[in-house]
């Protein structure tokens, strides 16, 4: 029987969730729900200095925004502690770790001393092989006993096969002089202890396979399946960094992408599905495999990501959407709707949600059913309020005021009277456009009379004329 997939995203709580980091959780998240597996949460909070809980609740509000839902409690690194030190003991009393007693001050003139002599700045402990007989009553270190002959071979599914030579890897500290382990066995120890098999990690952690592979192999644990993915490099190439723009995943929620659109986009930052760019989660979550990682840095393109969000704010169900921008503007500090705007703006998303990229600019369009009257205008919208216009718009209200109030009607109606003016409605729809959203650039002047209804069209008519 195939034993079920287990992966995990282990964030350090030093700050909010960033993007690199959310695509890494992505990749865990549809490896393991493509598989009927589990994803788990771990916050590798042993940095005591710098873990803050605000920067914990940052990721879990990041991850919530991008509905990357995970198995179980959130465990904590730090409430290990005590499980990790005991491995390290387990390790010490199968003489497969030793006790070091090299005082900082010594190991600083071996390696200035190595230096000078052009050899390497590997530390080599000479209390690696005494008797605890000659041990002395002062601090210590807990090594490893690292091989000190032969190859390490990482197996991973992105890179392939990764070689290096043991002489490189020195006798890895496993437990501090104060007790308190170190992030290499404590990440070790927690992943075998959760099950976890599959490590997906940045490409950055290559190195640190070799060396957590010492600790599964002293201990009889299996080796989880490695995949180190590519990073997230900016538009020039260079690591994505803040001269890029933002870096949060919650800031792309304030900025009003939609959560699907940032999943769709973040799958694609240095994974493909043969030429697919739109997909669902489902679809996703049953293509994604290691196959499909390329080994060299994505570019972060925000126009890619726009698109992708405009596809997605497309298809979207309307109620959904409601509650999507309702959080948004939340999350941007904005003002919330009113329980009448928001279910405006419901009625009338089938008009709006064609080529919005973004919230914000789904909103914009949305400005007519938002506003209340008096409704405020833009200049474009002020200047094809002409005396002209308010002439025309005068004659052709009371024609409104016993129409049929369904589109068809109101087409021919409008057409007609335009026709009789020896123009076309083209050149009526701009005055119309202004009075009733107070805007040039609006949905269908169609849509927007029959969503705000004859009363409130034939209100604001007489607003922008009286």
């Amino acid at each position: 029987m195939t034993q079920p997939v287990v992966t995990r995203f282990a964030p350090s709580p030093t700050g909010f969730l960033h993007i690199g980091g959310a695509r890494t959780a992505l990749f865990n998240w549809l490896y393991a729900r493509g598989r009927g597996g589990k994803f788990l949460l771990r916050i590798e909070d042993t940095d005591r200095e710098r873990s803050t809980p605000e920067a914990t609740a940052a990721i879990l509000q990041g991850m919530a925004w991008l509905g990357l839902d995970h198995d179980g409690e959130v465990i904590s690194q730090f409430e290990g502690a005590g499980r990790h030190a005991e491995v390290a003991r387990q390790l010490l009393s199968e003489d497969k770790a030793y006790k070091c007693f090299a005082t900082q001050d010594e190991i600083a003139a071996f390696r200035e001393q190595a230096k000078a002599e052009g050899k390497s700045t590997l530390y080599r402990s000479p209390w690696r092989d005494t008797d605890a007989s000659s041990h002395p009553d002062a601090p210590y270190v807990i090594r490893i006993k690292a091989p000190q002959s032969g190859v390490t071979v990482i197996k991973d599914e992105v890179q392939g096969d990764v070689t290096i030579k043991n002489e490189q890897l020195d006798d890895m500290i496993l437990l501090r002089s104060d007790g308190t382990p170190v992030y290499m066995l404590a990440v070790v120890v927690d992943d075998h202890d959760m099950g976890v098999t599959h490590v997906i990690r940045g490409d950055d952690h290559l190195n640190n396979a070799a060396r957590q592979m010492m600790i599964y192999e002293a201990m009889g644990w299996d080796v989880p399946v490695w995949a180190h993915i590519p990073l997230i490099h900016g538009p020039d190439g260079k690591k994505l960094s803040k001269r890029h723009g933002a870096l949060g995943a919650q800031e792309y929620q304030a900025m009003g992408y939609p959560a699907a659109g940032m999943r769709n986009y973040l799958a694609r930052l240095g994974w493909s599905h043969g030429d697919d760019e739109f997909f669902t989660d489902d679809q996703a979550k049953a293509w994604f495999n290691f196959d499909g990682i390329g080994k060299s840095p994505a570019r972060f393109d925000t126009k890619k990501l726009e698109n992708l969000s405009g596809q997605h704010i497309a298809v979207s169900d309307d109620a959904a959407l409601r509650q999507e921008i309702s959080a948004y503007l939340g999350a941007a500090g904005e003002t919330a709707l009113t329980d009448a705007q928001s279910q405006g703006l419901e009625a009338a998303m089938y008009c709006l949600k064609d080529r919005a990229r973004t919230f914000p600019e789904l909103l914009e369009k949305a400005h007519f059913i938002l506003a209340s009257r008096p409704i405020d205008r833009d200049a474009k919208a002020e200047k094809a309020l002409s005396s002209v216009s308010d002439g025309i718009l005068e004659e052709l209200t009371p024609q409104l005021q016993n129409a049929s109030w369904v589109r068809d009607d109101l087409e021919a109606l409008l057409n007609a009277f335009a026709e009789a003016h020896d123009t076309k409605f083209g050149k009526l729809a701009g005055p119309l456009r202004a009075a009733l959203a107070g805007r040039a650039v609006t949905p269908s002047v169609f849509d927007m009379m029959l969503i705000l209804g004859r009363e409130e069209t034939l209100a604001r008519l007489k607003d922008a004329t009286g």
